[in-house]
């Protein structure tokens, strides 16, 4: 026998994409678009991220930092599940099958 078929090694990550960060993913830059990204099980929210970086280039150029390129930057805030990355998950924390990822643009400004 070859093993579990290959969707039972695999799960399903959901990943909401928010205002103008989703101009980065082809969206209109207002509202979410979602894609989902499959994984091998076991994979972590680093896995995840860098999934959605190599299918989408300009965004991995926005959420990644330049100088240390294992680190999120400072432009995005993501978020698992309802909690921002830090709080309940960070970078190195196993996703679930049909978890929620959010990536939300950072405002600044007074």
């Amino acid at each position: 026998m070859s093993g579990p078929p290959v969707a039972a090694r695999s799960i399903a990550v959901r990943v909401e994409v928010i205002s103008w960060v989703n101009r980065l993913i082809g969206g209109p830059g207002i509202g979410e678009e979602t894609v989902e990204i499959t994984v091998p099980k076991g994979a972590t929210v680093r896995a995840v991220l860098r999934a959605l970086s190599d299918r989408f280039p300009e965004l991995g150029r926005a959420l990644w930092d330049p100088t240390r390129p294992h680190e999120l930057g400072d432009n995005i805030e993501v978020l698992v599940g309802n909690a921002v990355l830090g709080v309940s998950h960070d970078l190195d924390s196993e996703v679930l099958d049909g978890e929620r990822v959010t990536l939300l643009g950072q405002y600044m400004g007074g």
